[in-house]
């Protein structure tokens, strides 16, 4: 029997041992929750460690909250331009709100503007008198290319039964559109087509792929009812002499069309100065206002 007292002995020991070490690993897991600061440095050591953890996965937290919340911001504010705030799809629809006097103080401003070196005596005389435009601000539609057969027979006597009619004379029209670039002169004319008949052309009257001999030659031959071109051409042809001003009614300024670059031809000093210089020649300043052919100017 004295054999057999010993193994009861050692696995006594055995799981006393046992859970001895069951109890000291449950020790820092008890000491956890209570927060005591009685245990030994290893154990404040991991806990500390489990802490910060948590302290700095919130940190993380807090900043990637902040970050979305900082993509959420509104973008800072553009200093505002009256003439972009008013555009829509390539359209300044603050120009066909514009009167006489208004169109007039506006032509007087950009060119005060664009050319700073002139003196006061030189900016009056491409000054446009008030009574040299058409209040068009009556228009209603949107002042696209669709519109402006619309737009010339609402302002024409006879809701525009002449507007494809053309003088017997060659090179002499009735109305003349200006554009600031050859490009928007060409999509002009092709706008146009309505008006036109075999009697009656729609002249192309800027430089694009078209020289200047070539369109003097065009005029000497062809009647011409409406003429679409920019200022510098139409001047030159004028100066030339196959541009006829004889029998013309009304100017019509590409205004309210601005380019990609939120540009209009009142925008440009290139397109600008030669406009003025045109509207001001001698032979159709007489005519503003005056009792027999007078010409109007419509802002479109």
């Amino acid at each position: 029997m004295s054999d057999g007292t010993p193994k009861p002995s050692a696995l006594a020991a055995k799981v006393d041992k046992k859970r001895k070490r069951q109890a000291e690993d449950s020790k820092p897991n008890d000491a956890k929750p209570t927060g005591s600061t009685s245990e030994g440095p290893n154990k404040k050591r991991k806990g500390g460690k489990n802490f910060n953890d948590r302290k700095n996965k919130g940190k993380g937290k807090g900043k990637k909250d902040d970050k979305g919340k900082s993509d959420q911001k509104p973008a800072k504010k553009e200093p505002v331009d009256t003439k972009v705030t008013e555009t829509k799809g390539g359209i300044d629809e603050a120009i066909g709100k514009m009167d006489g006097r208004l169109l007039a103080d506006h032509f007087v401003q950009k060119a005060r503007r664009h050319n700073k070196e002139l003196s006061a005596v030189e900016l009056s005389d491409l000054s446009v008198p008030d009574s040299a435009f058409l209040d068009t601000s009556a228009f209603e539609q949107t002042r696209s290319l669709e519109q402006l057969p619309a737009f010339l027979k609402a302002f024409s006597p006879n809701k525009g039964a002449d507007l494809a009619k053309a003088s017997e004379e060659k090179g002499t029209p009735h109305t003349l559109v200006i554009s600031g670039a050859a490009l928007r002169a060409a999509d002009v004319v092709r706008a146009l087509r309505s008006f036109q008949t075999k009697e009656a052309i729609v002249g192309k009257l800027f430089a694009k792929h078209i020289k200047l001999e070539e369109a003097k030659q065009f005029l000497e031959r062809a009647r011409t009812g409406i003429g679409a071109g920019t200022p510098a051409r139409i001047s030159d042809l004028i100066e030339a002499g196959s541009l006829k001003l004889g029998e013309l009614e009304r100017i019509v300024i590409d205004g309210s069309y601005v380019d990609q670059k939120q540009r209009s031809i009142f925008d440009m000093k290139e397109t600008h100065l030669p406009l003025l210089q045109l509207l001001t020649r001698p032979e159709l300043r007489e005519r503003y206002g005056a009792a027999e052919k007078k010409i109007k100017i419509l802002v479109f």
